[in-house]
């Protein structure tokens, strides 16, 4: 397989092969210290597998606890335009946790997603 060197392209990398578009698999790991790496398929986090504009706006999300107007303030963008940008955020997600799990009512079952929310917030 063709290895292609991006450092140089005017495109900014993202998670997605900018020739076919395609989401592109983690194959390596390195320890920059040691310089030992690891070859493996490894699987992509769920939000990893978000376009990266939806992961900068989850970011963002977070750093502004949630608030959709500190949000539209920020970026200069009214209201429901946030509110838009989030409820596509929300449905791709949506899709990334459908094809992850393979089964749509384990995916959004009202107590199977309750029970791991309380199992993610317990742990932190």
């Amino acid at each position: 397989m063709e290895s292609r060197d991006l450092n140089m392209s005017p495109e900014p990398v993202t998670n997605h092969c900018p020739y076919c578009h395609r989401a592109m698999q983690v194959t390596r790991m390195s320890c920059p210290s040691c310089e030992i790496s690891v070859d493996a398929d490894f699987p992509a986090p769920r939000l990893a597998r978000l376009p990266v504009e939806h992961q900068r706006f989850i970011e963002m999300f977070v750093l502004a606890s949630g608030n959709l107007k500190a949000i539209a303030e920020q970026a200069g963008v009214s209201y429901p335009t946030v509110r838009s940008r989030l409820d596509k955020i929300i449905e791709a997600l949506r899709l990334v946790i459908v094809e992850s799990s393979g089964d749509r009512d384990e995916a959004f079952g009202d107590k199977e997603r309750t029970e791991a929310a309380a199992r993610l917030i317990k742990a932190i």
